[in-house]
């Protein structure tokens, strides 16, 4: 590092800048796919009544975040438009085709890219509640002030993606310390592959491993989110230590966030949230006597200058937060979504309680044969394995996963039931199997079970990945009459 030059970052800055691009693609592509049957006019949380409630109050205003959808007026249409628009400009910032130009290039199209997104986001009630949205919103932030291919990456903005990184660690291990036992017990992952809101391919296996592996994953988390992400910050040593030991430091703290995230990646399904971290920790991958002899523009210096003083404002809650009794987990402290506080998984839940849709063609309910509506991602068949699909996120399937959680069924689940029986085709194009093949079904319900995870002898005498039992009828039978 130099100066306002952080000269030993270029492919620091390669990685975030494509890498973040590639997320907001896939965030685009996951929202064109999924919006209009959630949220869209015809959705089951109707975005345009959200903004039509919104817009007849100045303080009901304030309480949502920036979005192009309250001046102009919600279309599917135009959802799908903000969309493909969002997908050329991310493919072009992989491709890294603007950042061949000035820097206020790529600076324009990545802040496109976070109000564009943003506005979709504040809209998303429920089904964009995740702390991931979030945290692309402030990379895609961040990323407009990295520059472009003809000079140096400013000091000043790498250090702020260390700040991203280090809230988002260590943000997490202190709500673990601070939540559940089974964290301070070492119990946590015992749990975890089996009950986490969606399994992937390798989770059972990693499931069965043995009792002192799953500690030793939980020691694991604590030193990569409790200790490790100081040493993020160690380049920052090297303006006042000569040599490269200061930035060699910093690249090892990363390779270690790297490590237990892709470990996360093999054994989950948890959207972009492990992918979007191991981008963000290339930023402290530096390369002694890597960059080059050239000077950042002033002007450049004094717009990612004033970026950094201006940040400091919004990461004071955040500090306050990482260290505050009642830590909030994934907060945002300002309408513009900066310097938020992130955190996942204080708790783990012991035992999988899935919410199985079932409908009918059969005119009495009681006397019927009913037949399951398969979710692509959640578990339903006990001998289907669990498919990856992350970074793309799944947001029904993540959503039915809360189900059980809650003390009533949400009101968008219930309209759910209502596609259902309509044989929406939007809808019914969110799962993997429909078994009425887009006839209506005369009755629909849902009904709770206990899974687990299938022992290998299990697995090797019967073929099933999951053993289940059926606890209760938690909604139904209703039909549209």
């Amino acid at each position: 590092m130099d100066g306002f030059a952080a000269v030993d970052f270029l492919f620091a800055r390669e990685v975030l800048q494509r890498g973040i691009a590639a997320l907001y693609l896939v965030a685009f592509v996951s929202t064109l796919n999924q919006f209009r049957p959630l949220l869209g006019e015809n959705g089951l949380l109707p975005a345009p009544q959200l903004l039509e409630w919104v817009a007849a109050s100045k303080s009901r205003r304030r309480m949502l975040h920036p979005t192009l959808f309250l001046r102009l007026r919600y279309t599917d249409r135009r959802l799908a438009a903000l969309c493909w628009a969002g997908i050329v400009v991310s493919a072009s910032l992989v491709l890294g085709i603007p950042q061949q130009g000035p820097s206020w290039v790529p600076m324009i199209l990545f802040l496109a890219l976070w109000l564009g997104y943003m506005s979709i986001t504040s809209i998303g009630q429920t089904f964009y509640s995740f702390g991931w949205e979030m945290l692309l919103l402030e990379a895609g932030f961040l990323a407009a002030f990295l520059g472009s291919v003809h000079e140096p990456v400013p000091t000043v903005v790498i250090v702020l993606f260390w700040w991203l990184v280090f809230r988002l660690e260590f943000g997490a291990g202190m709500i673990k310390i601070r939540g559940g036992r089974e964290w301070r017990d070492l119990t946590a992952l015992t749990f975890h592959h089996e009950t986490q809101p969606m399994p992937g391919p390798l989770s059972r296996q990693a499931h069965l491993l043995p009792r002192w592996f799953h500690q030793g994953e939980v020691l694991g988390n604590h030193f990569a989110q409790l200790v490790v992400p100081f040493f993020l910050f160690a380049p920052i040593l090297s303006l006042f230590v000569p040599g490269p030991v200061p930035i060699l430091v910093g690249a090892v703290a990363a390779v270690i966030v790297i490590a237990t995230q892709l470990w996360l990646v093999l054994t989950g399904n948890f959207a972009w949230l492990n992918w979007a971290t191991i981008v963000l920790a290339f930023s402290a991958f530096g390369i002694p006597g890597s960059g080059p002899v050239e000077q950042i523009p002033p002007y450049w210096v004094v717009i990612t200058s004033a970026v950094g003083v201006l940040y400091l404002v919004p990461s004071w809650p955040a500090l306050r937060n990482l260290f505050a009794r009642r830590q909030l987990m994934n907060a945002s402290f300002n309408r513009w979504q900066l310097a938020n506080a992130y955190g996942a998984f204080g708790t783990v839940t012991k035992e999988r309680i899935e919410i199985v849709v079932e409908g009918t063609r059969d005119a009495d309910p009681d006397a019927a044969e009913w037949a399951e509506y398969a979710f692509k991602g959640k578990p339903g068949a006990v001998r289907r394995v669990p498919r990856q699909f992350a970074p793309y996120h799944l947001r029904l399937d993540w959503l039915m996963w809360f189900l059980p959680l809650g003390r009533s069924l949400d009101d968008w689940f219930t309209a759910f039931l209502v596609r259902l029986l309509e044989a929406d085709a939007p809808t019914l194009r969110l799962l993997a199997d429909d078994p009425f093949d887009g006839e209506r079904p005369r009755w629909v319900r849902a009904v709770s079970y206990r899974y687990r995870f299938a022992s290998r002898a299990q697995r090797r005498e019967e073929g099933v990945v999951w053993v289940r039992d059926r606890r209760r009828e938690v909604m139904g039978p209703v039909s549209l009459r």
